[in-house]
């Protein structure tokens, strides 16, 4: 191969950088020690984002974005040594990548698709899966790991109803509202570093409403109490998606998260499912907020200073249980919606590689 070591490890990294973050954070940073040893700097966001719960979500991705580069290097046929850097707090996931060439590798199947894996917020055909594409969904999360598939007509009503519950609770709260108000790009097909408005999914029309009550927490507030804010929104984006898709899934770790390499390992799992899907021609929703209010219920742990919440937190809870059971629900590392859905014309892209390059807090 003519490409210089170096280089190999820029493209690496240049295609490690297209791993899936919540809301596009990309909470990572990268430095490249030599032409064979890159660190990945993580940093999570806990203390300021609700939906990162003990820094699982920030966790997650970091497992995709370690799968991520294991998969860009087989291109250079190079295999990948990820090692956790156990000295470090909790809040500061760092990985030490160490390539070596390998005669045995070849380039991964699902190499091509790290860069058109995408998520898609609109209506999927309600056309179930077939045998064949479970399969080789499932048989991609590795022993570790199982697929719960939800696809009855009943089930995808009943994840509806409970997606919508959900979902009130991710817009009437201040600790909600405050990620909301820094992530979304307004009047934007494409985001370097946030979600665009135009990937929500709802008419322009909706689009200007949520823009216009977002500006403050005082008019999404009075929006909520008098205009019935949260309905519309809940509808578009939560309630009727959930029902026009082939089926939902979860993800389940074949026992409960005991630490921060439980967590990455799924998040490895999540990766290799979600490139599947798009391999397959499959669109793919995340659908996280039931599991993680469900966590915040189940411990007891509060998350909002509005009134009421907790009690809102047990019901979806509750309703998670009933859907899948309660051991896979303490199972559960990832759930959302796949099908058939229509090609994604607005999405979140990637900060460049020279922008991720360090190793200090994004």
């Amino acid at each position: 191969m003519n490409t210089p070591i170096a280089s190999s490890t820029d493209r690496i990294l240049d295609l490690a950088r297209w791993a899936p973050s919540g809301d596009n954070t990309q909470p990572w940073r990268f430095e490249t020690v030599d032409g064979q040893h890159v660190v990945l700097h993580g940093h999570d966001t806990h203390e300021h984002c609700v939906y990162d719960l003990d820094g699982w979500a920030t966790q997650l991705s970091m497992g995709a974005l370690v799968e991520t580069a294991v998969i860009a290097a087989t291109a250079h046929g190079w295999s990948t040594q990820a090692r956790r850097r156990t000295d470090l707090p909790q809040d500061r996931p760092t990985f030490d990548l160490h390539f070596a060439p390998d005669n045995q590798i070849q380039p991964d199947p699902l190499l091509n698709w790290i860069t058109k894996r995408a998520v898609q917020r609109r209506r999927y055909a309600t056309t179930p899966l077939s045998d064949e594409q479970k399969k080789a969904l499932s048989d991609t999360v590795g022993s570790g790991h199982e697929v719960l598939w939800i696809e009855s007509a009943r089930e995808r009503q009943q994840m509806a109803v409970l997606l919508f519950r959900s979902a009130r609770l991710r817009l009437v709260t201040h600790e909600a509202y405050r990620v909301h108000s820094e992530v979304i790009e307004w009047g934007s097909q494409f985001s370097h570093s946030k979600v665009p408005d135009q990937s929500l999914g709802v008419p322009q029309a909706v689009l200007n409403m949520m823009q216009f009550a977002m500006h403050s927490w005082e008019r999404v507030q009075f929006f909520n109490r008098y205009m019935g804010g949260t309905m519309l929104p809940r509808v578009l984006m939560d309630f009727l998606p959930a029902i026009a898709c082939g089926a939902h899934f979860a993800l389940l770790a074949r026992r409960p998260a005991r630490d921060m390499d439980d967590v990455v390992a799924s998040g490895r799992a999540m990766q290799r499912f979600w490139l599947t899907a798009s391999k397959l021609g499959l669109s793919l929703q995340p659908e996280m907020t039931p599991l993680i209010f469900s966590r915040y219920a189940n411990e007891g742990r509060r998350f909002s200073v509005l009134p009421g919440t907790q009690e809102e937190a047990r019901d979806v809870a509750g309703r998670l249980a009933r859907i899948m059971g309660n051991d896979a629900a303490a199972r559960g590392v990832f759930i959302g919606r796949i099908g058939h859905g229509p090609k994604v014309a607005a999405r979140s892209l990637r900060l460049d590689l020279d922008a991720l390059r360090g190793t200090s807090a994004p």
